[in-house]
């Protein structure tokens, strides 16, 4: 694990703990099932980045945002909740989850802990982001079931090959495999080294012989529908697109031109 994921991983625990009790009432708010076509975008908001620095500009709605990102098609909306390096909160997940009550919501975040999946549930989620080098496998599954127990898609991210081969074998546990089949169980692979906190365009191709047999997400540093397509040709059937949404004037329409622009590779 690298030094920011220590750091994120420390801290994250900390919130975990700090993190009170809730019962079965605290879940009643709708789920939104995610539906997916030939090539899909899940559209993020966050405002602000270790890398990028602020990308919330001053005054900025993100409840418009979250609802333009719904109007250009996205299938579901990433909210960052990680606040000392992100300036996210579970409050930024309410509120765009209220923005868009017909779009599903995914928490992103460094998850340790499985009453961070309640959390995320109780503000509304129908995701988590589960990141697999920060979790060894019972502490996976566990956070995975929990998960499942409440109805919520997950994306499980990975970085490099040895985290997508242990991603790949969950799929050997028969009811993992059919929530892959419905498009409930995502594969990510993030092209951002969170060491250096530098994008390697290169990973999504390097790892695309190893991607499972299920809904592959692309993430990070895709910037237009040309990105889209050449992950598209590549095996990947969705884009987790953040930083270049944020920055857009338009991001309806980005999203709308990178879904087709994949949506035509994933045709032809």
């Amino acid at each position: 694990m690298s030094d920011f994921l220590q750091t994120m991983a420390a801290a994250s625990r900390e919130r975990a703990a700090a993190a009170g009790r809730l019962s079965a009432a605290s879940f009643d708010k709708p789920l939104v099932p995610l539906r997916l076509g030939g090539f899909d975008v899940i559209a993020e908001i966050k405002d602000r980045s270790p890398a990028e620095g602020d990308l919330a500009k001053e005054g900025s709605d993100r409840r418009a945002r979250a609802q333009r990102y719904a109007q250009g098609g996205a299938a579901a909306i990433s909210v960052l909740t990680e606040p000392s390096h992100f300036s996210g909160s579970l409050e930024h997940l309410e509120e765009v989850v209220a923005a868009v009550p017909n779009t599903p919501v995914m928490r992103k975040d460094f998850l340790v802990d499985p009453v961070q999946v309640l959390q995320a549930r109780a503000s509304g989620a129908s995701g988590v982001l589960l990141i697999v080098t920060m979790l060894g496998d019972d502490k996976l599954r566990e956070m995975l079931d929990c998960a499942t127990e409440h109805g919520m898609f997950v994306l499980l991210e990975s970085f490099d090959s040895d985290d997508l081969s242990r991603a790949s074998r969950l799929l050997d546990n028969s009811d993992n495999r059919e929530r892959a089949e419905n498009g409930q169980l995502l594969f990510g692979v993030n092209t951002r080294n969170l060491r250096t906190l530098h994008v390697d365009p290169e990973r999504l191709k390097k790892l695309a012989p190893a991607l499972p047999a299920a809904r592959c997400v692309a993430e990070s540093g895709l910037h237009d529908a040309n990105d889209a397509a050449r992950v598209a040709e590549l095996g990947y059937r969705l884009a987790l697109v953040g930083t270049a949404l944020m920055r857009s004037d338009d991001p309806a329409a980005l999203v709308t031109a990178m879904r087709l622009a994949g949506g035509d590779k994933v045709a032809a």
